[in-house]
């Protein structure tokens, strides 16, 4: 920079001292949109077979961070971050739909507890705070009555240590059968009151039964974090309701222009991390990527 460059440059910013002075000029200056970070779910990532591999070829595609599942290597875990200086913001429960915290044996709830209580040590041990939990499913055979009390008691057991971790469990929206509207997901984490038990959106889950931008609005900062996925409402009608997911980012009914504005709404910074197919090749994870920032653009 010569000089000519520095003194227009100093007289601009003194200007602009001057200026913010100025009754209302701070209300002048249009905020900047929320920044959002690009996270990728470990099994939408194809692409290497190791913990080292996945770390490398999610920081190769662009992503700022990759939510780790649980009972994984944690030394491993901990030298992929080290080594690619990728973060782990969240961790997903790799054991949830396998014990169930609303199934009737006493047995399977409390191997369900278990893993809650290993994936939060996860979490904390990589710096994550939260956890991601599918709390139970309504079946023939389990009420929903039965899978609402059920699984309120067995997270009940957990939340000191969540508390003493500092870390948040957040439940998501899944195919369960199970808190089916925004106002009962709200009230299901407002029971709880406690800061660590929160939301995890799932933007494309939501597709088949509602939308995923009133669900934002409503269920506001109870939302820990977000999940990108597309669904495609034409496919499931012609195909059944699992091929909804059968298409590209972007490309489906998930109305992302009103999603991204329901999220700068409700003030959401955090990290919107994507779990979608197409990921298995460093190309389709570099498109997942590259979808993703459109999608923050929308």
């Amino acid at each position: 920079m010569n000089r000519r460059q520095f003194t227009e440059r100093t007289a601009m910013a003194a200007a602009f001292v001057s200026a913010s002075a100025v009754p209302g000029f701070s209300s002048m200056i249009t905020p900047a949109a929320p920044v959002l970070k690009k996270g990728i779910m470990w099994g939408s990532n194809g692409v290497g077979k190791s913990i080292m591999e996945k770390f490398r070829s999610a920081k190769a595609a662009g992503f700022d961070g990759i939510e780790a599942m649980s009972h994984l290597d944690r030394n491993e875990v901990l030298k992929a971050m080290a080594a690619t200086g990728l973060p782990v913001p969240s961790v997903c429960g790799e054991l949830h739909w396998k014990y169930l915290l609303s199934d009737p044996d006493p047995g399977v709830r409390q191997n369900g507890v278990e893993a809650l209580k290993v994936s939060l040590e996860d979490a904390k041990a990589y710096g994550a705070d939260t956890v991601l939990l599918v709390p139970g499913r309504v079946t023939e055979t389990v009420a929903y009555n039965d899978c609402w009390n059920r699984s309120v008691e067995e997270i009940r057991k957990v939340l000191p240590l969540a508390e003493k971790l500092n870390v948040c469990i957040a439940i998501e929206n899944v195919w369960n059968g199970f808190l089916l509207s925004p106002m009962e997901a709200a009230y299901y984490v407002d029971q709880f009151e406690s800061p660590y038990v929160k939301f995890y959106f799932d933007c494309g889950n939501i597709l088949a039964y509602g939308y995923p931008e009133q669900w934002i609005r409503i269920l506001g900062d109870r939302i820990a974090k977000i999940h990108i996925k597309e669904y495609s409402r034409k496919l499931a009608d012609k195909q059944g309701r699992s091929a909804g997911f059968g298409v590209k980012l972007r490309e489906g009914d998930v109305n992302w222009s009103a999603v991204m504005d329901a999220i700068e709404s409700i003030g959401y910074t955090g990290w919107t991390t994507i779990e979608q197919p197409g990921g298995d090749t460093p190309e389709g994870l570099k498109d997942l990527c590259d979808r993703l920032s459109l999608i923050q653009q929308s």
